[in-house]
């Protein structure tokens, strides 16, 4: 019985809490770390005195939650409407954005997992993109061989949220609203 699927995506762009920007101390969603790394940590009672007096982090967090959510909405899209070889495609793209390399060490039941859908069917899919020279993909490592192929595999999610992501920075360059 599938109990949950992947609605986004953070790596070292992301913020982990965004429920407190407003004012919440629960979430409705379920963090998983997937891959081992390291981060900055900081008591949510500190974390809300300092909000007020860096109004920069507050900007980019609050972008960074409407990056999120576009990427929630479209990921939620994409799972109902394209076939999996195309997820799985888009998936190890917005992993590969996040991580340094073209390694993305994850099982295909942990992809499995993300995507929504049976191990098999995660194997079928793989094999698909390992076959076309996208990707190989050996015991829990997947590796990216043609990125700009597999961007061509992928659906058309991927390249409209990156390119939805880039507007807003210009925008934002542009305005003078989030300072680099």
């Amino acid at each position: 019985m599938l109990t949950s699927v992947e609605v986004g995506l953070a790596g070292k762009e992301g913020f982990i809490g965004l429920p407190l920007l407003v004012g919440f101390t629960t979430s409705a969603t379920r963090v998983i770390m997937q891959l081992r790394g390291s981060a900055y940590r900081i008591n949510a009672k500190d974390f809300l005195k300092l909000l007020p007096t860096c109004p920069t982090l507050a900007k980019k967090l609050s972008r960074y939650s409407l990056d999120l959510g576009m990427q929630a909405v479209h990921v939620a899209a994409c799972n109902r409407l394209h076939e999996l070889d195309e997820r799985l495609a888009r998936w190890l793209l917005m992993s590969q954005d996040r991580l340094e390399g073209d390694g993305v060490p994850l099982t295909q039941e942990f992809l499995a997992h993300m995507l929504g859908t049976r191990r098999a069917s995660v194997t079928v899919a793989a094999g698909i993109l390992q076959k076309a020279g996208l990707i190989t993909y050996n015991r829990g490592h997947v590796t990216i061989e043609n990125r700009a192929l597999l961007e061509d595999a992928a659906c058309e999610c991927h390249a409209a949220m990156k390119k939805q992501s880039v507007k807003w920075d210009q925008e934002a360059d542009r305005l003078g609203t989030l300072p680099r």
